[in-house]
């Protein structure tokens, strides 16, 4: 999809309420840095597996999970080989936390909120 004049890709990422706490801090533009057990982020690539992880483990764990959608330059992302995690959907992106700051400068648009499990 072209936004703003540029190729993009659409990334799920399935969150909690302190992560999108600091999301929302930022303006809805950026992604909080890694805590140190947090070596990689991992967007995903489809909206069916983001809802099952909010759902499955982010309830579970912080009474609340969300899906947001965000969409990032494709060319950017051609350094990220995509990861299957599991089935044929189960896909993701790993970025090394310390890679961070530079996707987030290659975000287009604003992070979305477009799901809420309670």
């Amino acid at each position: 999809m072209l936004v703003e004049g540029v190729p993009t890709t659409v990334l799920w990422r399935p969150t909690g309420p302190e992560e999108l706490a600091l999301v929302r801090e930022s303006g809805w533009r950026a992604w909080p840095p890694r805590l140190p057990e947090q070596p990689i982020f991992y967007p995903v690539l489809d909206e069916d597996y983001a809802i099952k992880i909010a759902q499955d483990w982010n309830v579970p764990n912080s009474g609340v999970g969300y899906v947001t959608r965000f969409r990032v330059e494709s060319e950017f992302l051609d350094r990220y080989p995509v990861r299957q995690a599991g089935g044929r959907t189960i896909l993701e992106l790993w970025v090394p936390a310390e890679e961070l700051d530079e996707f987030n400068a290659h975000i287009v648009g604003s992070i979305e909120v477009v799901h809420e499990f309670r």
